[in-house]
């Protein structure tokens, strides 16, 4: 890995919406609904140049699916997995991998509640995004780790890989991206580890138990984290301090970079024409910015 960059770059949801509950009065959201407010996504996805695919594999009697998006080389080139937000692999997401993949990268997106919906579905079979982020949340942190495995295996197996690969997790896929980090038998080419605000250790906030989690260590980490924190997002701001401490005190590389004024979530409302807070599509440009030196770097 070659030196990585440091600094601080100026820019939530609100807490309901990074859990699995509702805002007290407001129906659950659907897959269909979230597709529907990302249009936005689906339209820029449309206009890009690069070839993209859904592809399935076999975990177990799981039948997994990933969107994976090429970029428009024909060098061999790093892998990088983006995991999704608490209510499942939408639009927004591929977008970001699309936007990675044209930084000349292999993405792969993955679904990580294939095969857990009614009739084996995934994200899009659930009746509502309620019962999917508890599907998200409640799965051990052992599946999480199996799922990254495979894809990651699947993507350093295509012709144009070139033997690295890189974690970016958004929201929930954040912390999941942490806690794969911990995972003593990680995938040894894992290079470094992007987190967008979500919690990390020592919380251990996956499971079905999660809640009487012990305090997750970080000495088995062996890759840089970056750290990618909106300050208003409450919930992530009042556990950072746990988590530098934590990674400081086991002498781990911890990179966190807080964005002023913007929202939990802004790597998507910060595409959204419609969205209020310019902060947020602020810290989408930095942190695209800072993602991109970052990627080159390893």
């Amino acid at each position: 890995m070659k030196p990585w960059l440091l600094g601080a770059i100026a820019i939530a949801l609100p807490v309901y919406a990074q859990n699995s509950i509702p805002a007290p009065g407001v129906s659950p959201s659907t897959y269909a609904s979230h597709q529907s407010e990302q249009a936005w996504a689906t339209a820029k996805l449309a206009k890009s140049p690069r070839r993209s695919t859904w592809v399935k594999l076999q975990l177990g009697d799981r039948t997994l699916r990933a969107f994976v998006t090429f970029p428009q080389t024909n060098k061999k080139v790093p892998v990088v997995l983006v995991l999704h937000e608490v209510f499942g692999l939408t639009e927004s997401t591929r977008n970001t991998a699309d936007q990675i993949a044209a930084m000349g990268y292999i993405t792969i997106a993955p679904d990580m509640v294939s095969g857990q919906a009614p009739n084996g579905g995934g994200v899009a079979s659930f009746e509502n995004s309620t019962l999917t982020s508890a599907t998200v949340t409640g799965q051990s942190h052992q599946s999480v780790n199996a799922q990254i495995d495979a894809w990651a295996d699947y993507g350093l197996k295509l012709p144009h890989a070139n033997g690295k690969l890189a974690l970016v997790g958004l929201s929930w896929g954040g912390g999941a991206t942490f806690r794969y980090a911990t995972y003593p038998a990680y995938n040894p080419a894992l290079k470094a580890a992007f987190v967008f605000y979500d919690i990390g250790p020592p919380i251990f906030n996956q499971g079905p138990n999660r809640a009487n989690n012990p305090p997750l260590p970080v000495d088995t980490i062996k890759v840089p984290i970056y750290g990618f924190y909106p300050t208003k997002d409450t919930r992530v701001m009042n556990s950072l301090q746990a988590t530098k401490d934590a990674m400081a005190k086991a002498g781990k590389a911890f990179d966190p970079v807080l964005y002023e004024n913007a929202d939990h979530a802004y790597m998507r409302y910060g595409e959204d024409p419609r969205d209020p807070n310019p902060a947020n599509k602020a810290a989408v440009e930095a942190s695209m910015a800072r993602l991109k030196a970052l990627l080159a770097a390893m």
